[in-house]
């Protein structure tokens, strides 16, 4: 599949853990959640919702064409934004692209592959290590289905039953979620030290 999409950028998490918004770190000076965004509409979505909570105020002007949707409830977890983005996109029958802002690893091309390989017969997910997950291309129906799940849980629950393929990318286990991996994260140059000062 290569286009005929629409696409979901989850950034409405609070980074409790990490002390400060991870959504505005900056790479090269460009925030995550622009450089989420513009990677995204670099693949040419159909419709692209951005759901924010967290800090949205300061979140709104970096969306690169994408539609911003509050999450009201996104301090109980991944679910309550799942079922944000399930509503903004009532109706479409398009596979939905779904990605966070905080894996350092996402770029273009993966975004790609994801796209190539998704043949709309199930799902098509990122691995990595012994985990699968974000980035990935979800069927429509899996979307919808995402309004049922409640707390911090997300789309792993529904591929319990209907495994999705996988398309293997090891970066992906990199995660950004403390002041111990912000510190790795500016040491290796990947994140803007200014803004990632220890």
């Amino acid at each position: 599949m290569t286009g005929g999409h629409d696409a979901v950028i989850l950034a409405a998490g609070g980074s409790l853990r990490l002390g400060r918004p991870k959504q505005l770190l900056t790479v090269g000076g460009e925030t995550l959640m622009a450089r989420a965004s513009r990677i995204v509409a670099a693949t040419g979505p159909g419709k692209t919702v951005a759901v924010l909570g967290a800090h949205a105020e300061r979140m709104c002007g970096k969306l690169a064409g994408a539609m911003a949707v509050f999450n009201p409830d996104w301090a109980t977890g991944l679910a309550s934004s799942l079922r944000a983005a399930a509503d903004a996109l009532a109706g479409r029958t398009d596979p939905v692209l779904v990605v966070v802002i905080d894996q350092l690893a996402l770029d273009e091309a993966h975004l790609w592959r994801l796209l190539a390989a998704h043949d709309g017969s199930r799902d098509t997910v990122t691995a990595y290590g012994e985990a699968m997950g974000v980035p990935a291309v979800v069927r429509a129906a899996t979307l919808m289905r995402a309004v049922a799940l409640e707390g911090d849980i997300g789309f792993r629950a529904l591929w319990q039953d209907t495994p999705p393929q996988t398309v293997r990318a090891e970066a992906f286990a990199e995660d950004l979620d403390t002041e111990a991996d912000l510190a790795r994260a500016v040491s290796a140059g990947r994140i803007d030290r200014d803004r990632g000062a220890m």
